[in-house]
């Protein structure tokens, strides 16, 4: 199976507040994309190279309750309580051509596989239905786009770039297993401390770390 790297996700507590804080660290303004339905949630996005993208992504406040809890932890208290002191990196999402496969091989459960549409692209996503991350989001989350051009090729490019992934564990030799065994080893960087998630980009304000 082929899998690299299909975006990454900052949560904030607000769209705005999550706007004007990656314009003061990015130097740029991140686009409004669109709204999820199914979570009630919405985003902004933008270009990261490589044929990735950008998630700014928070709460709707103008869609109704869903029926779920929503993604990416944000319903979680504790997520709440972060993102409303600034936005904070959230989730990785890899692509793959063979989500079943993904699956099948996967040593922890990565959640129900729900699939989501907007006009005449769907896609299938793991998404636990208790809204919570795999390993607190230091495993990624996997998709699988349906045929024709990755959604990235139809944003903006403000210059920015995601230089790595990086990921930090208490025993990072048993988080690298589990990568292996995902095949998404190569598309992180690991090392030793508390959990963590960060990703390290390229900027017009130069490199810039997001954690």
């Amino acid at each position: 199976m082929h899998n690299k790297i299909d975006h990454f996700a900052i949560g904030a507590e607000t769209l705005e507040q999550g706007v004007a804080a990656l314009q003061e660290t990015l130097g740029v303004t991140v686009p409004r994309g669109g709204k999820h339905d199914a979570m009630s949630t919405h985003n902004c996005v933008m270009q990261a190279g490589n044929e990735s993208f950008l998630e700014l992504i928070a709460i709707d406040p103008e869609a109704p309750a869903p029926g779920r809890t929503r993604w990416f932890t944000l319903d979680d208290p504790d997520t709440r309580a972060r993102l409303a002191d600034r936005p904070r990196a959230l989730c990785w999402v890899v692509g793959t051509d063979d989500l079943d496969a993904v699956i099948a091989a996967s040593p922890v459960d990565l959640g129900e596989v729900v699939l989501f549409t907007r006009g005449d692209r769907s896609w299938r996503l793991t998404v636990p239905r208790d809204g919570s991350l795999p390993m607190a989001g230091l495993l990624p989350a996997f998709i699988e786009w349906s045929p024709g051009p990755h959604p990235s090729t139809g944003q903006q490019d403000l210059g920015v770039r995601l230089d790595k992934v990086q990921l930090s564990h208490p025993e990072p030799e048993a988080l690298r297993s589990v990568l292996q065994a995902l095949q998404v080893d190569h598309l992180a960087e690991v090392g030793q401390g508390a959990p963590g998630l960060s990703f390290a980009l390229s900027s017009p304000k130069g490199h810039v770390v997001l954690d």
